[in-house]
């Protein structure tokens, strides 16, 4: 039987999640702002939330109507068999985001959602849920536009940008989904240098090495269908076993990061352990103005401190301008992408972007800046020596 799901993604991603939900084996896949719709078998949830990089969540469509106030919206989820789908001593918690909607008042139709579904278990049994807005068993999404009703339950619990192996953060650490997306972007393949010359607590690095060992990120957490009374444990255990067979061994990667301040570093290498990658990524405590390339060529990518430990705006005017001249004199041959929400970087750093993508890091607008770098005079090509 064919189902139907949404996955949302950080904006400006959706086609390169597109094409991911594709190759996992999705069809029907259709992009929209904010995310993509996609339909197979049930059992398509399971391998989305464990193999998807880039997808926020994986929403499995349950319901669609028409509606013109409160009440139509109640008697449509009253109508729909929750009972069928989990368990009345789950917890639960309703989500309510709209487009263009009339309503006065969402946080009314989520009262509303959460009477409709506790009135269909009374119905069918005499017991109904409990709400837990922290950490619910199950989460019930629904989603307005100007004249419809859309509702989901959520099969991947926490949000798949949450792997279980950041045991440290730093200051605004990168979703992880968000860094993903960005590599994809880039058109790095494993085969190629990977730099992050800031690279903080180590995302960008991490997510590079799962990538090019072929480790699922999804493998080290719990996912929200587990919950659901159609959960297939079987195919859920096979699933999983053959992610793990397709697993390369670890080996040391051609994977570099430095970052100017050591806790960072900590955090990186804390991040890294619990990833299961100690060994794998080499580090170097090292101002990003000072690293030299660690090959002939590859891809810089970063995500630089938008004037938090660099200091004020003015000191950030300063900065740039030596990281484009940085990047001229020791990385001719490679290419350099910026995610930044200084929409004048591109004159600060003094090199021509060949192109400037939209994304959005959280609420926060920005751009990813791709440089092509040619080769100069003064490129050295000197190894990043460092502990791994």
């Amino acid at each position: 039987m064919t189902e139907h799901f949404f996955a949302p993604c950080p904006r400006g991603l959706e086609a390169v999640l597109a094409q991911e939900l594709a190759t996992l084996g999705g069809s029907a896949v259709k992009t929209t702002d904010g995310g993509v719709h996609f339909a197979g078998p049930f059992a398509l949830c399971y391998r989305a939330n464990l193999e998807s990089r880039i997808a926020s969540r994986v929403l499995w469509r349950i319901g669609d109507s028409a509606y013109r106030n409160e009440d139509d919206i109640y008697r449509a989820a009253l109508a729909l068999k929750w009972p069928h789908w989990f368990d009345a001593r789950d917890t639960i918690r309703v989500n309510v985001a709209a487009t263009r909607c009339p309503l006065k008042s969402l946080d009314f139709v989520t009262l509303r959602l959460k009477d409709a579904v506790c009135d269909a278990f009374r119905a069918h049994g005499g017991e109904r849920p409990n709400v837990d807005t922290h950490a619910p068993d199950v989460r019930i999404h629904a989603f307005l536009t100007a004249d419809r009703l859309t509702l989901y339950l959520d099969t991947s619990g926490e949000p798949l940008f949450k792997r279980g192996y950041r045991s440290a953060a730093g200051e605004a650490p990168l979703r992880e989904n968000l860094a993903a997306g960005i590599l994809r972007l880039t058109g790095w393949t494993p085969h190629e240098t990977l730099l992050d010359p800031m690279c903080g607590s180590g995302t960008f690095l991490i997510e590079a090495a799962l990538i090019a060992l072929d480790i699922a990120p999804g493998g080290k957490r719990v996912f929200g269908f587990e919950k659901l009374k159609n959960f297939d444990r079987v195919a859920w255990d096979k699933l999983k076993s053959a992610a793990l067979a397709r697993e390369r061994p670890r080996a040391p990667l051609p994977i570099y990061g430095g970052d100017l301040y050591g806790d960072e570093l900590k955090n990186a290498r804390a991040n890294l352990a619990a990833a299961g990658l100690d060994g794998v990524v080499t580090l170097k405590q090292a101002n990003a103005l000072e690293i030299s390339a660690p090959a002939a060529n590859g891809v810089i990518v970063c995500n630089p401190p938008y004037g938090v430990r660099l200091g004020e705006e003015n000191e950030l005017a300063q900065f740039f301008p030596k990281l484009g001249d940085a990047l001229k004199q020791k990385f001719g041959g490679w290419r350099a992408y910026i995610l930044s929400n200084d929409l004048a970087l591109q004159k600060l750093v003094r090199l021509a972007a060949s192109k400037r993508t939209p994304l959005f890091n959280g609420a926060l607008e920005c751009r990813l800046y791709e440089f092509k770098l040619v080769v100069g005079s003064m490129r050295r090509a000197k190894s990043v020596k460092g502990e791994a």
